[in-house]
């Protein structure tokens, strides 16, 4: 058996439901298991350690600046084609929504087809939405 400090007790509570846990109380079971060596509580006292910094290799392979700003232009200008994209879909389908009551197309003689129709172009309306308000971070944060 384990010793009382590193004990574990299986607890049922009145509706059938079992917890593992470390200090036992009124009917518990203390389990019996064998080589059982428990984690020292963790220590809550100490602020987590600042870690080191990290050196970069000196045969690590490196970019020189104007191959980077070449590289940060074509990121640049294709994040801003993206953007673009993303801008002219969006106009497309708030055209199409027309502020929640788009017109009914004829296979939508169902009133519950049109309302799903509805729904699915104010959900497109705001993955879009999201899908600018990204590319205008990225493109922001382009050095």
């Amino acid at each position: 058996m384990a010793d009382g400090g590193n004990a574990i007790y299986l607890c049922v509570d009145a509706n059938g439901r079992k917890e593992l846990t470390d200090n036992g109380r009124k009917g518990c079971k203390q389990l019996d298991l064998p080589g059982l060596i428990a984690a020292p509580p963790a220590r809550r006292s100490e602020a987590p350690r600042p870690r080191a910094p990290v050196s970069t290799p000196g045969d690590f392979p490196k970019v020189d600046s104007a191959q980077q700003k070449a590289r940060d232009d074509d990121r640049r200008a294709i994040l801003a084609e993206e953007l673009e994209a993303e801008e002219k879909k969006a106009a497309e389908l708030r055209k199409e929504y027309k502020d929640g009551l788009p017109d009914r197309l004829g296979n939508e003689r169902n009133y519950a087809k049109y309302l799903e129709r509805v729904a699915s172009l104010r959900d497109n309306i705001a993955r879009t939405d999201k899908n600018i308000d990204a590319l205008k971070r990225e493109l922001a944060n382009i050095k």
